[in-house]
This record gives C-alpha cells, sequence and structure tokens, in this order.
C-alpha cells in the first residue's frame, strides 16, 4: 500500500493484524492482493494500509463497526485465506480490533 486511509470522523474500528512470514509463501502476494480488493467490496469497509519488513508484516484495516468486521471474518473466500495462512504462510500472526475514539491528520499540501 502506498497511501494512507482517509476515515470518517471516529468513532470506528481498527484490525489491527500482525504475522511473521514463513520462509516459504508461494502464492501469498497474489491472495494479499485479491483479499485487499474484496476487503474493498465489504459493507462498511472505509481503508487499509499496510507495511512489510523481511518476514515481519503489519496491516490495518478500518470499518464502521463491529458487525462489518464479523461479516468481513466470515467471508467465505476470506475464510479459506486464513486456512492457508495458517497451514502455509505464516509461522504466527496475531490479530487485534479496537475502536478509534480519537483522529488527527496532516497532509502536506505543495504549490
Amino acid at each position: 500500500m502506498s497511501e494512507l486511509s482517509h476515515t470518517p470522523e471516529p468513532p470506528y474500528y481498527a484490525v489491527i493484524f500482525t504475522s511473521r512470514r514463513a520462509e516459504q509463501h508461494e502464492g501469498y502476494g497474489e491472495m494479499a492482493d485479491r483479499m485487499v480488493e474484496l476487503a474493498g467490496e465489504q459493507p462498511g469497509f472505509l481503508g487499509i494500509e499496510s507495511v512489510r519488513e523481511g518476514a515481519v508484516g503489519i496491516t490495518v484495516s478500518y470499518w464502521s463497526s463491529l458487525e462489518a468486521i464479523d461479516g468481513w471474518r466470515k467471508h467465505t473466500e476470506h475464510r479459506e485465506a486464513q486456512r492457508i495462512g495458517r497451514d502455509a504462510w505464516y509461522d504466527e500472526y496475531s490479530v487485534r480490533v479496537a475502536r478509534v475514539q480519537r483522529a488527527r491528520s496532516f497532509e502536506r499540501v505543495e504549490d
């Protein structure tokens, strides 16, 4: 991801996914791209930001409600990606859900 998400005024929710990828991760990039595309089609999706350095990655997705997050978690194609991730792509991961109470942003505007 090269752009930051432009989220609405709080409150909203953030799902923080941190992972350590396994050495063998064939097909991971394609599936990650598909999950970003698919998440963007889900009701309540607000945006996503992701970074990776070596094996460690952090992805934060933003959602309008806990119900929207639950819908995404249960999506059939996302469930399959989760299964493959546990079986093949990740040595470890954590998922944290947080309610965003306050938010500020800055963007440099070039003249």
